[in-house]
C-alpha cells in the first residue's frame, strides 16, 4: 500500500491546493453531539436516506417537511401508538413518497429504535459507543437488525448522524484499489469489508485524520475532476 500522504497530494493537486482541499474536508466527528442526538432524529434519518435510496435527492428534501408532518415528528413512541389505519393512509398521503415498503420500514424502525434506546438510554448513545474501528461490525447490525438499513443507505445514515465512518462510492474504492487493496470493484462481501475497514484503520493511525476525512480524501483523489462549487455542493450533501 502506498503512503496516504501521496493519495492526499494528488487530491490537493487536483483540487487547487493543499487550502482548498482543506476547505472541502469534514469536521471533526462530534461523538458527545452524537450521542445527545434524539430518538426522533435518528428515526428521521433513517427514513430520509430509505426513501433518498436509488430516487432523486433533491425530490426528497423539497418534500421533507410534509414527511416530518406525515411521520408525526418521526417520535418513535409517538408511531408505535399508530394503528394499521394509520400507515395505510400514508400509502395515499401527497405528502410524501408513496411506496408502501419503504413506508412500513419507518413503522420497523421505530420499534428498532425504541428497543435500542431502551437498552443503551438513547439510539445516539449507542452509536457514539460503538467502537469507530468497526463501522463493519455496526453496518452488519443495522443491515440484520433495522430495515432496509444495509448497503449505502445504512452507510449514508452513519454518516449523516456523524458516526466517523467511510463510504465505498466508487471513487474511494478506486482509490483503495490504486493504493494497492485487493478488493473488487463493488465490495460488498464482510471479507472485502473488513479489509477496507483495517486499511482505513492504517490511515487513521498513520494521518490522525478521522475516516470521514480519509474517505473524501480518497474521493477527491481519483475519479471525476469537480468544479469548486460541485465539490462544495457534494461535500455538503456529505457524498465522497
Amino acid at each position: 500500500m502506498i503512503a496516504f500522504a501521496e493519495i492526499r497530494a494528488r487530491a490537493a493537486d487536483r483540487k487547487g491546493g493543499e487550502s482548498v482541499l482543506a476547505s472541502l474536508l469534514p469536521h471533526d466527528p462530534d461523538r458527545a453531539a452524537l450521542a445527545a442526538l434524539g430518538d426522533d432524529r435518528i428515526l428521521a434519518e433513517m427514513a430520509r436516506r430509505i426513501f433518498s435510496a436509488g430516487f432523486v435527492w433533491s425530490v426528497i428534501e423539497s418534500k421533507w417537511p410534509g414527511f416530518e408532518a406525515a411521520f408525526l415528528g418521526f417520535e418513535p413512541e409517538r408511531l408505535l401508538f399508530e394503528p394499521d389505519e394509520f400507515w395505510e393512509k400514508l400509502c395515499g398521503d401527497a405528502r410524501i413518497v408513496r411506496n408502501p415498503q419503504k413506508i412500513m420500514s419507518v413503522r420497523a424502525n421505530a420499534r428498532f429504535v425504541s428497543e435500542i434506546s431502551r437498552e443503551h438510554g438513547g439510539f445516539g448513545r449507542f452509536l457514539a459507543e460503538w467502537p469507530a474501528d468497526d463501522q463493519v461490525g455496526l453496518m452488519k447490525f443495522l443491515a440484520d437488525s433495522g430495515s432496509r438499513l444495509g448497503g449505502a443507505t445504512g452507510q449514508y445514515f452513519l454518516r449523516f448522524v456523524g458516526f466517523d465512518g467511510f463510504m465505498t462510492s466508487p471513487d474511494v474504492v478506486a482509490c483503495l484499489r490504486d493504493a494497492g487493496l485487493d478488493i473488487p470493484e463493488t465490495p460488498t462481501s464482510r471479507k472485502d469489508l473488513i479489509k477496507i475497514q483495517d486499511q482505513f484503520n492504517a490511515w487513521k493511525a498513520e494521518t490522525g485524520l478521522s475516516a470521514q476525512q480519509i474517505s473524501r480524501i480518497c474521493a477527491m483523489s481519483t475519479g471525476p475532476s469537480y468544479d469548486l462549487e460541485t465539490l462544495r455542493e457534494r461535500a455538503g450533501r456529505a457524498e465522497d
